[in-house]
């Protein structure tokens, strides 16, 4: 089936709701995103119209959104577009959805720290799917790596900027094997 897949940027409009239901986690925003243009005669920035997006998140992108975005910050939306035409009153109206993706802060307008979640519990049936966690069998605990100011797959006790352990990783990037990824 044909999809259509959008990346909006804009601004959060409305604090994240978060709730968890017998699905896993959803979070819900809205989005505003407002085109700017130069007008070349007034010599200045000028806004066009606003759009709105009702922002839908599921599983583990449901709590990360939750607990990073706040109104106001900047973000990149994305995910699949869908629009709703319902008719109240007699009159029609539409709404755009987007069922995100992904969802991140929109670092050409400003910085953002990272900070990598852990995986407490196993996979749950409703996190099955492109995003569930996968263990290696013998995985070291992830605050071995996860610890600021290490560098990825350090040994415990390392101090920062110990070498990894893996031959072809001058940076420090990649966790050990046998890590847990998401």
């Amino acid at each position: 089936m044909n999809e259509t897949v959008i990346c909006a940027v804009g601004n959060v409009a409305t604090q994240p709701v978060h709730r968890e239901d017998e699905r896993g986690h959803v979070a819900r925003f809205r989005l505003a995103a407002t085109p700017r243009y130069w007008d070349r005669e007034k010599a200045v920035w000028q806004d066009g119209h606003t759009n709105f997006f009702t922002v839908c998140t599921r599983r583990s992108l449901a709590a990360n959104v939750a607990a990073s975005l706040s109104v106001g910050d900047p973000v990149v939306v994305h995910g699949r577009l869908k629009v709703r035409t319902e008719t109240r009153d007699g009159q029609t109206r539409s709404d755009a959805d987007i069922e995100a993706v992904a969802v991140g802060h929109d670092l050409a307008r400003g910085t953002s720290a990272f900070r990598r979640t852990t995986r407490t519990e196993a996979a749950t049936p409703h996190d099955a799917g492109a995003g569930a966690a996968r263990q290696a069998p013998a995985a070291p605990p992830a605050a071995a790596w996860t610890r600021p100011g290490a560098p990825p797959g350090a040994p415990p006790g390392a101090p920062p900027g110990a070498p990894t352990g893996v031959p072809d990783d001058p940076w420090g990037v990649h966790p050990p094997a046998g890590a847990l990824l998401t």
